[in-house]
């Protein structure tokens, strides 16, 4: 789907991956097409996310592996916001409002550095209706819903992201109507982001983590409670479903890596010409 004004797009790239056993860099850099091993290669799945993503300005918010981050998508042009500390996903956004802030453009999509495959027509899809809709979340229905955050929508608005540690404690049939899961994805109209920043940045939740071996109370900000307050002003938030669940997979373990390397294989590198060498990266 072509968008026939520049969306700016800001990708979320600090986190560290711990789950990715064996492999002590940014997930984000891991290879789609691997070479020797399966954390050596080409075609990091930060390209492949720049690939995909509409025409406009873009962001990247780092913090983990910073410098190898920058050195390996420098050559795309984005620019670079260090999320000082990794205080959740809406810490990243308010770390790029600088950024949102200095755009002309009247979208901006949000988009996770470890979810490859979101095609270029779905963002498309999503800033189009920002039409009737001030933000957007993209939503998809796996066969198990595991841990994922859940959308709460009536009359075809969504009014709340709830996560798991809420949602496993409602009733069976209360679980059951709720099908769509949040994929992390989203677009809002910039100029209504752009106001939100600060109601965000004055709610942050606490949350309690090991730190040091000691459980201590921290501060975390969440993309999702966006939808929570938009809904509070009366301001539309609306979704996109997508029952390609492949399409919102998010590469954070080993197996979720060979799995994303396999579809690439499938569905890009056999559209390719025949290549006489691979570029290896640690």
């Amino acid at each position: 789907m072509h968008i026939p004004h520049p969306t700016a797009s800001i990708i979320l790239a600090a986190g560290r991956g711990s789950r990715m056993q064996g492999y002590d860099g940014s997930k984000t850099l891991l290879p789609l097409a691997p070479d020797g091993s399966i954390y050596q290669g080409r075609k990091p799945i930060l390209e492949h996310i720049f690939d995909n993503l509409p025409e406009g300005p873009k962001a990247l918010v780092v913090n983990h592996c910073k410098e190898a981050v920058i050195a390996a998508t420098r050559h795309l042009e984005p620019s670079y916001w260090e999320q000082p500390v990794l205080n959740g996903t809406g810490g990243a956004l308010l770390a790029a409002a600088p950024f949102v802030r200095s755009q002309d453009c009247s979208s901006v999509i949000i988009t996770m550095g470890d979810v490859p495959f979101i095609k270029p027509e779905t963002y498309g899809q999503m800033v189009g209706l920002l039409d009737a809709f001030d933000m957007v979340v993209l939503g998809f229905q796996p066969a198990d819903k595991k841990q994922y955050g859940l959308l709460e929508v009536r009359d075809e608005r969504v009014v709340r992201i709830v996560e798991w540690k809420h949602w496993r404690e409602y009733d069976f049939d209360r679980q059951a109507a709720m099908t769509l899961c949040n994929s992390g994805i989203y677009a809002f109209q910039r100029e209504v982001l752009e106001r939100y920043f600060p109601v965000m940045a004055n709610r942050p939740q606490i949350v309690h983590k090991m730190v040091g071996g000691r459980m201590t109370a921290i501060e975390e900000y969440f993309l999702t409670d966006l939808v929570e307050f938009m809904n509070l002003d009366r301001r539309p938030v609306g979704y996109l479903f997508t029952d390609d669940e492949n399409e919102t997979m998010g590469v954070d373990d080993r197996e979720a890596l060979e799995k994303a390397q396999t579809i690439y294989a499938r569905n890009v590198l056999c559209l390719e010409p025949p290549r006489t060498h691979s570029l290896a990266r640690p």
